[in-house]
């Protein structure tokens, strides 16, 4: 079999493996389980928490001592097991453990799959810069195809979900042993000092101004990526909650609308090299900060009927803030560094965005959701004002009952009714985006340089 065929079926089990759950697990959680946001804040911090030490943990294993390839399906198998496990958790303090440990076996995959892909192209005399990007691309492909398959199946907010994730994650354990072999390369030196094994000798960059500046900002960017993954799909999903929207297409394929995103995401790549040489990387990272403050804003004022065209804009712009600031940020490392620290670099620069960043948003939206944007109703007039209908409208009374609230004669409710404010969640996070723009734009300062012309020059061809 042709390997760069065989390296894309990788790829994209690889993110299909994680698009089945990861934008519909809050349908899951809020809709199904019905738990508090706070907590829920702490599920998504567990990519971020397991992002921070797994993927080192992991690179020096399959670099001294393990194959790759065996490492790599390994963690995957043992991820299909515990996402088969998740669907018995009946409370939300084992669901964060459960959770921690299937992004444990995660979230390193990740890099390892980038390392098999490098490693099996360079041994077929295959050229990585030309030859690996069309494959990672499947790897999106995949992230979409999981969501569509999540949401036409009916299971955007049921446990089957992580049922078709374990089950991807199995076979692609099961197919990566099948794959070439990538034994130990063993470059880390048996003398080398903790610190050097561990590459934390990247951390000597926020002794630079500039460079500590780069990345404190790449993790309050990186806090933005979470809060889209985290409730977009379920801000969609619970426009099923107000009557004049409740049979609304978006609400049915509220997951596929969300995928459009991801179709964003493949497309915009092929725009950066213009970006790249008309504005320079710094210019391109504030569009890239721009590009979030529209993504939050349109969320904020779109609906399912006649603002449909904000949500839809939404999605595309994401394709924007999420590759111009992640490839601008990389080249913008590769071009600032040595050779001798370039790779502890961009791992801090992943470790900044996808783990600090990651741990930072989910943690603090989960509680500002969970303390200033949830409502609480008592009574059935004050919850139809709020969905914009009549206190006798029948699919009112129907979620009313299905959230195991009684309706009393004088339209009181047997227990308090809670429901998201979503238009305030989305300009507080506005809000949020436009800050972190203005403060980037006054306070990096950053010339073009010959370096990143010629790096710009590169992925151009």
């Amino acid at each position: 079999m042709n390997v760069k065929f065989r390296l894309t079926v990788m790829n994209f089990m690889q993110f299909f493996v994680w698009g089945a759950w990861l934008l519909t697990i809050a349908n899951y959680w809020f809709g199904t389980k019905q738990w508090d946001g706070t907590q829920f804040g702490k599920i998504f911090a567990t990519m971020g928490f397991a992002s921070l030490f797994m993927p080192t943990l992991t690179g020096i294993i399959a670099d001294k001592w393990i194959n790759a390839e065996r490492l790599y399906a390994l963690m995957h198998i043992l991820y299909a097991a515990v996402l088969f496990y998740i669907p018995q958790v009946q409370n939300p303090n084992d669901f964060f453990g459960i959770m921690l440990l299937a992004m444990c076996f995660y979230m390193p995959t990740i890099s390892l799959a980038n390392s098999i892909s490098y490693t099996t192209l360079k041994s077929n005399n295959l050229d990585v810069v030309k030859d690996f990007p069309p494959i990672r691309v499947w790897g999106t492909v995949g992230f979409i195809v999981a969501m569509w398959v999540t949401n036409l199946s009916g299971s955007k907010a049921l446990a089957a979900q992580f049922y078709i994730a374990g089950a991807g994650a199995l076979f692609l354990g099961i197919y990566a042993l099948t794959l070439p072999k990538c034994r130990p390369a063993k470059l880390i030196s048996e003398k080398a000092s903790l610190s050097e094994t561990l590459g934390l000798g990247a951390f000597k960059l926020f002794a630079n101004y500039k460079m500590a500046l780069f990345f404190i900002f790449s993790m309050f960017l990186g806090g933005a990526l979470q809060l889209t993954n985290a409730y977009g799909d379920v801000f969609l999903d619970e426009f099923k909650h107000f009557p004049k929207y409740a049979n609304s297409f978006v609400v049915k394929y509220s997951t596929i609308i969300m995928s459009i995103s991801q179709i964003s995401e493949t497309l915009f790549i092929l725009a950066i090299p213009f970006f790249l040489k008309r504005f320079g990387i710094k210019r391109v990272m504030i569009i890239a900060m721009m590009a979030w403050v529209f993504r939050f804003g349109l969320f904020a004022y779109g609906d399912p009927a006649r603002n449909l065209w904000m949500i839809i804009l939404s999605c595309i712009v994401y394709g924007m803030a999420f590759d111009f600031f992640n490839i601008s940020g990389s080249l913008f490392v590769e071009t600032s560094t040595t050779q001798k620290n370039r790779s502890s670099a961009q791992g801090l620069f992943m470790m900044m965005t996808n783990g600090f960043g990651a741990v930072f948003g989910s943690l603090v939206s989960g509680w500002m959701i969970d303390k200033y944007f949830t409502k609480s109703f008592s009574n059935v007039n004050e919850l139809a004002t709020f969905v914009d209908s009549s206190s006798s409208n029948s699919h009112l009374l129907d979620f009313i009952k299905e959230q195991g609230v009684t309706l009393m004669n004088d339209g009181t409710f047997s227990k308090v009714l809670m429901m998201k404010d979503w238009h305030h969640i989305w300009l507080s996070f506005t809000v949020y985006a436009l800050a972190i723009t203005v403060l980037f734009a006054l306070m990096f300062k950053h010339k073009h340089t010959r370096a990143e012309e010629e790096a710009i020059e590169r992925i151009s061809h």
